[in-house]
């Protein structure tokens, strides 16, 4: 009877470490972007926005945008607000498919990194001025003005460059459950065999 309910506790004990941890292998997924997945633009945006499921912070140049014949846009600084990431961009380059590649870093630390397809219907000169936002970095960045598209969560790939994998965690959790039931059945036989 004793050993039952103490390998009933060990095994809840070791399913609550389990769970409970589940949560840290989470990673940060785009939900939403201007521009959305295969968003057709007749006019190049002035900023992007790229919308998390989850708070998250930016490396430097987290955004990049390039398309046809090498075109690459400039990215300017990205204000962040909770899991909503905003970046100025100055397009210029011809008429074509765009792809606009982000990075940010989730909660846990990890790096999660994803891409979003559009076209640019007309082609948009190199501006002779700069007017645009705050100091731009070299990157391309992302542009559009239509409204975000749950295709987004497709286009998003995730890369964990850091953290503790699951499996680190399922082991220790096994290990954990394992050795409790070693423990247990040790400390119950001298108590059967002195009975």
């Amino acid at each position: 009877m004793n050993i039952r309910r103490l390998a009933t506790a060990l095994l809840l004990s070791g399913v609550a470490v389990i769970v409970t941890a589940t949560p840290a292998f989470a990673h940060a997924e785009l939900i939403a972007s201007d521009p959305a997945q295969n968003a057709s633009l007749a006019t190049a945006p002035q900023q992007i926005q790229l919308t998390f499921n989850e708070a998250v912070t930016v490396p430097e140049n987290p955004v990049t945008i390039t398309g046809p014949d090498g075109a690459a846009w400039t990215a300017g600084t990205p204000s962040i607000a909770g899991a909503v990431v905003t970046v100025p961009v100055q397009a210029s380059g011809p008429a074509g498919p765009y792809v606009l590649a982000y990075q940010v870093i989730s909660d846990d630390g990890d790096d999660v990194r994803g891409s979003v397809a559009f076209t640019l219907t007309t082609a948009v000169a190199v501006p002779t001025t700069s007017t645009a936002s705050p100091p731009m970095t070299s990157a391309p960045p992302p542009a559009t003005t239509t409204t975000a598209s749950a295709e987004n969560t497709a286009a998003t790939t995730s890369d964990s460059d850091g953290g503790v994998p699951v499996w680190v965690w399922i082991l220790g959790g096994v290990v954990l459950v394992g050795a409790g039931l070693v423990l247990g059945l040790r400390m119950a036989r001298p108590k059967n065999s002195g009975s």
